[in-house]
């Protein structure tokens, strides 16, 4: 039994084993499965063949824990009182922490508990103190030449003198006139009824020796000022140190979490954006309309063409950051740094910093605010690559580009600069966030913002074009973005075709950079979305479009058009999400091979195909770890769907002892389709929320399949859960059974822990003087109390009992409503319990399946496992030959733990020195020098595009290139 119970409270604790989360749920689950578990081992059989009397323990150590906050509280409030009329030094007016307090009283309370384990409460003398002739030692006098024997009886003459020399009690009472009213004495040593003595308590002289410890502590430091002479030692001082050299990174959004209040506002946010910007108030249109674009005026403030007159150009391409605090920073701290190393087909390739930055949306997770865009995606980037110090946080950009002192235009301006577009979570709020901290900031940390807009083209060097296109909530871009870059096309990008209607070497080349890759998810779910960008590449720039990028999807992958195809169309098509989100599968994706009616062949993928089927397998064995608040969403359910099947009152075919073991698996799945049909037949609560369940559970599947097969699929889901909710059930029911047969519950009623104590206390404890019932008397009752109700917490297994025995004999109609609502509560504190881990394996289950097998669910199945590993982002450089050189560098693990890097610590600054034109620019460094990301970068795809559109092949590191 003991077994069976720690180990499924084990099973429950151990995603927050050797952990503390914030939010505080993690502490929360401690402190509920203690309370449950306690109350649990309460009814129990206690170890008394070991010594060890679990309850009445458990039981002494809640009185002297709340004796002891009792006494302590007071104790504060009066030296409080002394520092207010100035009795002591300022020091003392220093508040104490509750959560110390707390500590102090616990770790005392457990002291005298395993004291009254091993010695006992017994009044001592001197005859006793001086005995060493009982039978044991009369043994080991006797010369037992027995080696074990006699090390046994050293450590029972040990256990002997600590208890009765060491901790004996301080005396008799009547040696201490004045304490003889104030003091709980000992018991004697006796083989019949134990008769009170004038000896006081060892556990009150421990106890009280403790407090005065405690209490002359905190008067020497606070009274003295010895705390303000007396600083931390080196130890402590180092410690706290290395904490605050620490960078302080978000963990990875819980996107299962069943108590966040982010997600919450964020299905709140996409609910208002759906229904209030779509197609009703678009900030595109606003920006459009403020700058009067379609009038012609003020088309700077979408075309940037400061970089077009450079020799060559070094850029880098990214998105979806804004996650994880390490993911995020990985990826941060590779693009700051002024050149990177990495390993290329067995030669060493050096690749400088980008002198600009693109970043394909999704800024921060899961919704934009304030906070989330200042912690999950400013901060990476500061800790990467500072911002100029004159520069403040609060400041708001009225006209941009603001640059440093002594730089008069943006060309010349020679540090990192950054364009950034938004995805489809900058838009939840209507892209307001964005709009402030993008286009009304001037710094990314390093990187100077000189955008004014969601949307953008860039003039790159040697006829190299970028249009970054905001395609909001739509999947598309409106029709003042199009009208924007269909003009810029007709007006700017070269077309010059000779007389055989071949691109010549003087035509401009455009990468479409856009938030989501149309291309994949339209393959994936058979739909046709981003017209009017098609319409854009196919009538306007009409084969100038070589490349197509973009993020969503937090994988890399490659695929490149085919020999044979139309060269008209678009070259190759890009996807890199891993710039700091979960992770994605690829495998899912594989199959694709054909877009805009062309044909495409992969070339490229990260995570492989393998890892990434591989990968998926952690939703049966991590699902609870990576999502434990989904707890609260799954125990719930259990409870509901089980809810009308409490209690089980017919059990004893289940447990009749003459039946084979066959006998008891028939009777027990027997009874559990008794109450199936008992919940279809009769149930309105459990009916209701499995046919609830049911409808999620369809809704939930992919729209991707037919009707049928959702039904199927959300059917079988359903009943999965279903068995396993009935079956946790009738587990349950006979754990209590079992205990009720055997006598260890139902065998008293309501405050039987609290009465059972006190008749306990009064044997072993004895009070001769009356001193509980004056402490009850000047505390109005307030001393007794708090020790009973807290005991009656702790007597959820014994309520639990007694309701259901008493609803078994004579219905559920002999309840009131506050007895069956307490019943019911004292179920669901245990069933929770058990459930919680049990859906989650059910749910991680069915994810696994639809992921491999059926390929649904590759949002949720992967966005369950919070990856912050497989990060990438790609380098390009438009080399002076007018090619593109494309570079695609991935870290396969990322960091957990930072260190401040003592080369970024102690490098030599000028006054004023901006942070790009410094050796080392991160603050951050791993702790481990083999994991830090600069050291295990590599290059996962490199691919060259020829700055003509004559068809020609290219093998660089294995893959084909044009």
């Amino acid at each position: 039994m003991y077994a069976c119970l720690l180990g499924f409270f084990y099973f429950f604790s151990s995603p927050f084993v050797g952990k503390t989360i914030k939010p505080s749920y993690s502490n929360f689950s401690r402190w509920y499965i203690a309370w449950i578990l306690v109350a649990a081992v309460y009814h129990l059989p206690s170890f008394q063949s070991m010594g060890v009397d679990m309850r009445m323990n458990l039981s002494l150590f809640l009185t002297i824990y709340i004796s002891s906050i009792f006494v302590l509280i007071v104790f504060h409030l009066i030296f409080l009182g002394l520092w207010y009329v100035g009795l002591v030094s300022r020091v003392a007016g220093r508040r104490p922490e509750i959560l110390t307090i707390v500590q102090n009283c616990a770790v005392l309370s457990v002291a005298c508990c395993v004291f009254y384990s091993h010695c006992g409460n017994q009044a001592l003398n001197e005859k006793r103190l001086g005995r060493r002739d009982s039978g044991l030692f009369s043994l080991w006098k006797k010369g037992e030449p027995s080696i074990w024997l006699a090390k046994f009886l050293k450590m029972y003459e040990l256990k002997d003198e600590i208890c009765k020399s060491w901790f004996a009690p301080v005396g008799s009472a009547g040696d201490y006139p004045l304490l003889s009213k104030w003091v709980i004495y000992g018991e004697f040593s006796c083989s019949g009824p134990c008769e009170s003595s004038d000896e006081i308590s060892p556990i009150y002289s421990l106890w009280a020796t403790f407090i005065g410890l405690y209490m002359a502590n905190y008067v020497v430091e606070r009274s003295t000022g010895w705390a303000l002479t007396h600083p931390l030692s080196v130890e402590k001082t180092e410690k706290l140190k290395n904490k605050q050299m620490k960078p302080n990174f978000l963990d990875m959004v819980p996107w299962y979490s069943g108590t966040s209040a982010d997600l919450f506002k964020t299905v709140f946010d996409l609910l208002v954006s759906v229904t209030v910007f779509v197609g009703r108030f678009d900030m595109r249109m606003m920006q459009a309309a403020m700058s009067r674009v379609h009038e012609g005026a003020k088309k700077e403030d979408f075309l940037y063409d400061h970089l077009s007159e450079k020799d060559q150009l070094w850029f880098d391409f990214m998105a979806d950051t804004g996650d994880g605090g390490n993911s995020s920073y990985s990826v941060a701290r590779l693009l700051a740094q002024p050149s990177l190393y990495a390993v290329d087909n067995n030669s060493l390739q050096q690749l400088p910093r980008g002198d600009l930055l693109l970043i394909g949306g999704d800024l921060a997770y899961p919704n934009p605010s304030a906070f989330t865009y200042e912690k999950r995606f400013f901060r990476p980037f500061e800790y990467a690559l500072q911002q100029p110090p004159w520069y403040k946080d609060v400041h708001i950009a009225v006209e941009k580009p603001e640059l440093p002192l002594g730089v008069s235009e943006l060309k010349q301006y020679d540090g990192p600069q950054c364009f950034v577009i938004p995805g489809n979570h900058d838009w939840f709020d209507g892209l307001q966030t964005f709009m402030r901290y993008i286009c009304h900031k001037s710094w990314l940390g390093g990187w100077l913002l000189p955008q004014k807009k969601s949307y953008f083209a860039l003039q790159l060097p040697k006829g190299w074009w970028v249009f970054g296109l905001d395609l909001a909530l739509h999947c598309d871009i409106d029709i003042y973005q199009f009208k924007f870059f269909a003009e810029l096309i007709k007006e700017k990008v070269k077309e010059k075709r000779t007389k055989m209607t071949v691109y010549s070497k003087e035509n401009d080349s455009v990468i479409i950079m856009t938030h989501e890759p149309n291309w994949l998810l339209d393959w994936y779910w058979d739909d046709v979305t981003g017209k009017n960008i098609s319409y854009l590449v196919k009538d306007h720039l009409k084969g100038r479009c070589t490349l197509r990028m973009a993020g969503d999807l937090h994988h890399y992958m490659r695929h490149s058009r085919l020999p044979t195809e139309n060269p008209d169309s678009i070259q190759h098509l890009l996807v890199n999400g891993c710039g700091g989100a979960f992770l994605h599968p690829t495998h899912v994706f594989s199959a694709f091979d054909k877009a805009y009616g062309t044909a495409y062949e992969m070339k490229a993928a990260y995570p492989e195909v393998e890892d990434s089927s591989r990968i998926a397998l952690g939703n049966i064995l991590k699902f609870r770890k990576k999502n434990w608040q989904f707890d609260f969403i799954g125990g719930f359910i259990y409870f509901i769907l089980t809810f009308s099947m409490f209690p089980q009152c017919n059990l004893g075919h289940i447990l009749q002892k003459d039946d084979t073991f066959l006998g008891h698996v028939r009777s027990f799945f027997s009874t559990i389709w008794d109450a199936f049909m008992y919940m279809l037949g009769q149930s309105y609560v459990s009916s209701t929320g499995a046919l609830l369940l049911l409808v999620a559970a369809v809704s939930f599947v992919p729209s991707k399949v037919s009707r049928k097969r959702r039904l199927v699929i959300g059917l079988l889901h359903v009943l999965a859960h279903l068995s396993a909710a009935l079956i946790l059930m009738l587990l349950m029911e006979l754990g209590v059974e079992i205990c009720v047969q055997h006598n260890l519950l139902a065998t008293s009623g309501y405050h039987t822990l609290y009465e059972w104590y006190r008749s306990v206390e009064s044997e072993h404890f004895p009070d001769p003087t009356g001193l509980r019932t004056r402490i009850e008397h000047w505390t109005f009752g307030l001393y007794p109390a708090c020790i009973k109700y807290l005991m009656s917490a702790f007597d959820v297994p014994e309520v639990m009992a007694v309701t259901r025995t008493n609803i078994c004999k004579n219905g559920m109609i002999s309840l009131s409503r506050g007895g069956a609502t307490i019943y019911y509560a004292s179920v669901f504190l245990y069933y929770w319990v058990f459930s919680t881990p049990v859906v989650s394996l059910i749910f991680g289950s069915y994810l696994y399946i639809c992921i491999n097998w059926l390929h649904l669910h590759f949002d949720e199945a992967f966005s369950s496992l919070r990856i912050a590993n497989y990060k990438s982002f790609t380098r390009f450089h438009i080399k002076e030959d007018g090619d593109l050189e494309v570079f695609t560098l991935a870290v396969d693990k990322v960091p957990k733990e930072w260190k401040l890097d003592p080369e970024w610590e102690n490098e030599v600054r000028q006054p004023h020195q901006p942070s790009h034109h410094r050796r080392f620019p991160s603050k951050w460094r791993a702790n481990a020098f083999h994991q830090d990301p600069v050291n295990t970068v590599r290059i996962v795809d490199h691919f060259v595009i020829q700055h003509t559109h004559r068809l020609q092949v290219v093998a660089v590191n294995g893959s084909v290139s044009h």
